[in-house]
């Protein structure tokens, strides 16, 4: 098998163990709190996070070098994790990835101010087309935006922000300090907020908290493999099959079946996704490819992202 065809191989199995997590999201979110189901998967994160942080052979402290922008994106990892599970508690599976897949048309628009990205007619038109997607998939017009549509929004916002700010920082800061500080702030602040809405969980719903856990550090452990096999514009495309995922399992557990309009917006979206991918994969397009590194899923503070650990360097560029 070829190197690529094996990072497809993992890269799937990755985005499709991300989609189980999503359902145990989902399903916990119909009787708790994103507060809740956030903080004691931070909790049980922690051990599991710490094997992989013990591969760091970095020099230095856990002092952030670059701190007002670190603390940016920690709040930034907080908003994303409570909007983006508030999402998949109030929406159907399918249109809350439709709704999240606007994330990288928006890293695109917020690298040109924060990283000077240069984005031509192409990318462009690309990126409008996608807003187009979003809107249809809204439909805001015809139906009023609910809550869930909001926390979708917002989580794509801010995961966007997050991960323009981790492609700014990324090169300067130790993989530890962009993991720990998002999933301490987590355990910090929905700690204290938790007392609030705590409802005592029994034993099979503190099951569904380690799977999203341990699928969320597992899935990881496949995409860091689909990187280090396969090159990453084939990796990051892979990305759109939890749309597949989403449907399925929508129907299977939730007896959700999205409507023509979500499913014609998220092939708007998706196209224009992986036009730009494909875009700055071209080494004349893009030199800081902020896509690309963005790697797929939104920085919750809950689970490691592989692009902290350095493995795949879309562009050795140094950011002003």
């Amino acid at each position: 098998m070829s190197p690529n065809l094996r990072g497809v191989f993992y890269s799937l199995m990755s985005f499709g163990i991300f989609a189980t997590h999503d359902v145990a999201v989902k399903t916990l979110g119909g009787h708790y709190s994103p507060v809740q189901i956030i903080f004691f998967s931070v909790l049980l994160g922690f051990p599991l996070v710490t094997l992989l942080l013990i591969t760091d052979r970095s020099d230095g402290n856990l002092r952030p070098k670059h701190p007002w922008w670190s603390t940016l994106r920690t709040l930034c990892a907080v908003v994303t994790g409570l909007s983006a599970f508030y999402a998949f508690s109030a929406l159907p599976l399918a249109q809350t990835y439709a709704i999240l897949f606007a994330a990288p048309l928006l890293i695109t628009l917020l690298a040109i101010p924060i990283l000077g990205e240069r984005v031509g007619l192409r990318r462009g038109a690309a990126v409008l087309v996608g807003m187009i997607g979003v809107l249809i998939v809204l439909r805001p017009s015809v139906q009023p935006l609910e809550l869930g549509h909001l926390a979708a929004l917002a989580s794509a916002v801010f995961w966007a922000l997050s991960s323009v700010i981790a492609r700014k920082i990324g090169s300067d800061e130790r993989p530890a300090v962009l993991i720990l500080y998002p999933m301490l702030a987590n355990f910090v602040v929905l700690g204290i907020a938790l007392p609030f809405i705590y409802k005592p969980m029994p034993i099979e719903d503190m099951g569904l908290i380690a799977v999203i856990a341990s699928f969320g550090f597992v899935a990881t452990l496949f995409i860091i493999a689909a990187y280090r096999n396969a090159e990453a514009v084939i990796v990051a495309s892979m990305q759109y099959s939890q749309m597949l995922w989403a449907i399925f399992y929508g129907f299977l557990f939730f007896s959700e079946w999205p409507d023509n309009f979500t499913l014609v917006g998220a092939g708007v979206i998706m196209a224009s996704g992986v036009y730009i991918v494909m875009r700055e994969a071209s080494a004349k397009t893009s030199d800081l490819q902020p896509v690309l590194a963005s790697r797929a899923r939104p920085d919750t503070g809950t689970m490691v992202k592989s692009s902290l650990f350095g493995l795949i360097k879309p562009s050795q560029k140094k950011l002003p």
